[in-house]
């Protein structure tokens, strides 16, 4: 819900730049995609996801042609862009692909290991970092609009690939030392100055970071975006739960809500039923962890959505929220019990 809410401009610049669905997106996990799915013809089934016959909660190809990937766990997104973009190139077709990736995403290694793998090619690919914690840099103000803006200009890059050219061509082994000069100034303005050093270092190009709720910006920022050539990734910063006032002060609870009052903003709860199943998982665990100390929990970022929180209060020196990094969580937890 709340992740969804955060991207309502950043989705509407996405469609409006680039030419879906020719030009394909990949959304991680699907949670950010619900505008899209609004945008892209499916409004009027919303209110059917999550019900038999109704629409997926993730994005699915079946589902529709603006559905180019379909995934269920966090940090595919970079992996299946990038085997896409060099699927294109195998087969001599012309088309962009975005990968559209959460900042909680980007903690798991899975998406690290794709940035690897596709940074250090010519291939043309977008990556849009959808920061709305922003835990990864704050922005820096008026110079960082402006590098923001000089990076993506047409005609600097232009300029930038007809100086590279020129110098190589220099005799006598001087270029290329002076090619190398240039490219070390380059770096070290724009390192001082932006946030993106771990992402120029894996071979991507910086862009960033933009306003994720500026949508005119945006549309700019990645109508140029689309017309550059190589690995680019774009950092933008959104809020998440934006435009609704609940969402925007408590994105925790309203992540992943469930029926609310739209005056009140209270959770609907229906009458009778049993326990969910979590809540007895997560009662019954603690109730294990009184007698035995070393019993631990461990999460992969769902200490709510797996009950585990309920641990965390009573054991926090003995509870573990591992990020998205489930092999990780796994392998720590054998380790553990060796």
């Amino acid at each position: 819900f709340g992740a969804s809410l955060g991207v309502a401009e950043l989705t509407v610049a996405l469609h409006y730049a680039f030419d879906t669905p020719r030009d394909q997106i990949v959304w991680d996990t699907g949670h950010q995609a619900y505008i899209h799915k609004i945008l892209t013809g499916r409004n009027e089934q919303l209110p059917t996801i999550r019900t038999q016959g109704g629409l997926a909660p993730f994005c699915r190809r079946d589902e529709s042609e603006y559905d180019a990937f379909g995934a269920g766990h966090a940090a595919t997104s970079i992996s299946a862009a990038w085997g896409m973009a060099v699927g294109r190139d195998l087969t001599q077709q012309d088309f962009s692909v975005v990968a559209v990736i959460g900042d909680g995403a980007m903690g798991c290694g899975l998406a690290y290991e794709a940035l690897n793998n596709a940074g250090h090619t010519d291939r043309d690919f977008v990556v849009v970092l959808n920061d709305n914690d922003m835990s990864i840099a704050p922005a820096v103000g008026a110079m960082n609009k402006y590098l923001t803006s000089m990076i993506t200009n047409p005609a600097y890059n232009k300029v930038r690939g007809l100086v590279k050219e020129v110098l190589h061509r220099t005799p006598g082994g001087y270029g290329d030392r002076m090619e190398e000069v240039a490219g070390r100034l380059e770096e070290s303005v724009k390192h001082l100055l932006t946030p993106g050093l771990i992402f120029e270092e894996l071979g991507f190009r910086y862009v960033g970071p933009v306003d994720g709720h500026d949508v005119e910006a945006l549309a700019e920022t990645l109508s140029r975006v689309r017309k550059m050539k190589g690995p680019i990734l774009v950092h933008a910063l959104t809020q998440k739960g934006k435009g609704f006032s609940r969402a925007e002060n408590d994105p925790y609870t309203w992540h992943a809500s469930g029926p609310f009052d739209k005056t009140t903003g209270s959770g609907i709860k229906k009458p009778g039923g049993l326990p969910r199943y979590q809540k007895a998982f997560g009662k019954g665990l603690v109730q294990l962890a009184e007698t035995d100390p070393l019993i631990v929990a461990i999460t992969a970022a769902m200490p709510d959505g797996t009950s585990t929180d309920m641990f965390d209060e009573g054991f926090p020196d003995r509870f573990f929220d591992v990020g998205i990094a489930e092999g990780h969580g796994v392998t720590f937890a054998a380790g553990l019990a060796t």
